[in-house]
């Protein structure tokens, strides 16, 4: 993965995120903590989940004093709404900042289910994308299951309105 890739993926991941909990927030409160048994239990939690693996990995890989909440007692829901814009605009400024030599660097941490590990900085950045893309998936089901049309969060779509952006 290049630094240029690492920056478009990390842009997409942020674009599809925001799009799914817009899509969420227009929901009445009910809805957004209605057990599903779809992932994390609720939309709600699931979204708070998503934030939290992209806040613990960018603090492996970028800031090791960004603040993580512990897995056992996650952030409510407005904490996340409120912190999330915050932690993606720090995403893109670290892969802004990244050249390939900076991707191809080891990271080293401790993982709950695997102990002391390490990743190159890649495919870190591929984990966290796709680990977000599925649990927005399951949002999309949830949604779905609610009666609520979902919003595109393809990747392809996101190409197509930076290519839209682009020629304007």
């Amino acid at each position: 993965m290049t630094a240029q890739e690492a920056r478009t993926h990390i842009r997409y991941s942020g674009w599809a995120s925001r799009r799914v909990l817009e899509a969420a927030l227009a929901l009445p409160p009910e809805d957004m903590a209605k057990p599903m048994r779809v992932s994390h239990e609720s939309i709600a939690k699931t979204l708070t989940h998503i934030y939290f693996a992209d806040a613990i990995w960018y603090s492996r890989i970028a800031d090791s004093s960004y603040a993580v909440p512990s897995h056992d007692a996650l952030p409510s829901l407005e904490f996340v709404i409120e912190e999330w814009p915050r932690l993606q605009a720090k995403w893109e400024a670290w892969s802004d900042a990244a050249s390939d030599n900076d991707l191809a660097r080891q990271i080293p941490f401790k993982s709950r289910f695997v102990g002391n590990a390490g990743l190159p900085a890649w495919q870190i950045v591929i984990h966290v994308v796709n680990h977000a893309t599925l649990h927005r998936g399951q949002i999309v089901g949830m949604l779905r299951q609610l009666g609520v049309p979902p919003p595109a969060t393809d990747i392809v779509f996101y190409y197509y309105e930076q290519a839209a952006a682009a020629a304007s």
